[in-house]
């Protein structure tokens, strides 16, 4: 028996990367701020709220860790708090964002956990979620599923 899971929402970022460089610890560190985006699902839709940030580390192997916090605001005004941690795989020659047209050669997977004290969203607190990533001109893209 395999794991059962349902679309949650399509969700785009625009951010501004920074590259903080090699950190003494001896990985890459990149910093993005996220300025904004939004969110289209059957359940719930709205914005990414400004203000939230993607803190990046690319590891000796060249696996990069995502650690990324983010505000959603619904259409209907709830506010939502979205925290992600995953990994990002490129082939090593590949530069970063990637071609649009890279397709299968990345591995972008995301655990994803919210936080919400609206009453009507107050599910989303106990759900087990995960998203699925890709780059695109504005910033990263993702389809979060939540896990059944």
């Amino acid at each position: 028996m395999g794991p059962n899971f349902r679309p949650l929402f399509s969700i785009a970022f625009t951010s501004t990367p920074r590259l903080l460089g090699d950190v003494p610890a001896g990985y890459l560190r990149r910093i993005s701020a996220i300025s904004g985006g939004e969110f289209v699902g059957d359940r719930m839709r709205g914005r990414v709220l400004p203000g939230g940030g993607d803190w990046v580390v690319k590891r000796h192997d060249g696996v990069m860790h995502m650690d990324v916090r983010a505000l959603l605001e619904t259409d209907s005004g709830a506010l939502v708090y979205m925290t992600y941690t995953g990994r990002l795989v490129v082939p090593a020659d590949m530069v970063l964002p990637p071609p649009p047209d890279a397709g299968n050669e990345l591995y972008f997977r995301s655990a994803v956990q919210f936080e919400t004290a609206d009453h009507e969203l107050v599910w989303l607190n106990n759900i087990v979620a995960f998203g699925l990533g890709a780059f695109s001109s504005g910033g990263p893209t993702y389809e979060i599923y939540e896990l059944l």
